[in-house]
């Protein structure tokens, strides 16, 4: 299975990092690499609730994510399914227009704050993996700053 696992330290208790994941205000706050743009956000967090997160790219283009809530057990597991539902990886790959894939986010509390582990599972190719690391790794950077 084509996937994107990445573990990060974070300095701020689960609850605060689980928020930061399920609330417009949150999402809006880290979504994306910087030079991403959030420019709307919602979340109905509960099993069979929606997220859905828009973005504008350097170039103008938007795009728009969504999916719905599969697990919620706050503040150590979230797990929900994805897609595209505008622009996004499926613009530039073929294979994934219309694919639904999974997040899993673990949040471990550590003496530091809360170890986060994103998995992004069932992606169809290797550029899929590729883009998708891209994106997490750009987010990931700028949600710690949330916190200071």
């Amino acid at each position: 299975m084509n996937a994107v696992t990445l573990v990060r330290q974070i300095a701020a208790r689960r609850s605060i990092v689980f928020d930061a994941f399920v609330t417009p205000e949150g999402l809006t706050s880290w979504w994306g690499p910087d030079e991403y743009p959030v420019i709307s956000a919602s979340a109905d967090v509960r099993v069979g609730g929606h997220f859905r997160v828009r973005f504008r790219t350097e170039d103008g283009r938007i795009h728009e994510c969504s999916g719905e809530f599969l697990e919620v057990v706050q503040p150590e597991r979230l797990v929900m399914s994805w897609r595209w539902t505008e622009g996004g990886v499926s613009s530039e790959l073929p294979e994934e227009q219309g694919n639904v894939s999974r997040v899993e986010l673990h949040l471990r509390a550590i003496d530091t704050g809360t170890e986060l582990t994103l998995i992004h599972a069932a992606l169809r190719s290797e550029a899929s993996v590729s883009s998708h690391t891209h994106g997490w790794k750009g987010a990931l950077r700028k949600l710690p700053r949330i916190f200071t």
